[in-house]
């Protein structure tokens, strides 16, 4: 039976079989059993490399952090995560400059960036126009339809990949409701270089 560790653009836990392509940590999530027991522990919501160093984790082990696992980078970014500042700095680095990126009071640093990322993600969700936000973004078109803007199309999120890409002009409506935070927003507008899953370039052929 598959642990319920896997995590939608929305934030929620499932458990599907399909893989990620990046792990994630929100602190001790589970109890001895392996059951979730809590959806968050503390602010800090990270964006981790699936291999780092040769280190190996059993999954869920007791008393260590539990072992969350995203499609792609987008999906983590939309869930309210952030590129680990050790085994993903590069990437951590780029993140903050482009939170940083034509703001009046600079976010200095790791606490300081999950804090301001913590209220980020929990604020409402904006209903914007789909022509102003940049690609990596997700947007909600229903309760349960996930929509990630890429190169010119809204492609359908599933566990295990990215499904039926549909234009915006195609849509009924011009706006919906922008589900990643508005934090990593400014982020991918101001050039984060976001990785996605290889599945959009399958949908768009």
């Amino acid at each position: 039976m598959p642990r319920q560790n896997r995590v939608t653009p929305g934030g929620a836990l499932i458990a599907t079989t399909a893989r990620g392509t990046f792990m994630g940590n929100r602190g001790i999530l589970h109890d001895e059993r392996q059951r979730i027991v809590r959806t968050s522990r503390g602010p800090m919501w990270l964006i981790c490399r699936l291999e780092f160093n040769g280190r190996r984790r059993p999954l869920m082990s007791p008393g260590t952090y539990t072992e969350l696992f995203f499609l792609d980078e987008a999906v983590a970014l939309a869930a309210g995560h952030r590129p680990c500042g050790e085994c993903r700095r590069i990437h951590y680095r780029a993140y903050l400059d482009a939170v940083n990126a034509g703001r009046d009071g600079p976010i200095g640093g790791g606490r300081d960036l999950d804090r301001h990322l913590n209220a980020s993600r929990r604020a409402p969700r904006p209903t914007l126009p789909l022509a102003t936000l940049p690609d990596g973004v997700f947007v909600a078109l229903g309760d349960d339809e996930f929509r990630l803007i890429w190169d010119g199309a809204l492609h359908r999120w599933s566990p295990e990949g990215y499904l039926a890409p549909v234009a915006p002009a195609d849509l009924e409506c011009s706006e919906a409701a922008v589900v990643t935070p508005a934090l990593s927003v400014a982020a991918l507008r101001h050039g984060y270089p976001v990785s996605v899953h290889h599945s959009v370039q399958v949908g768009q052929g």
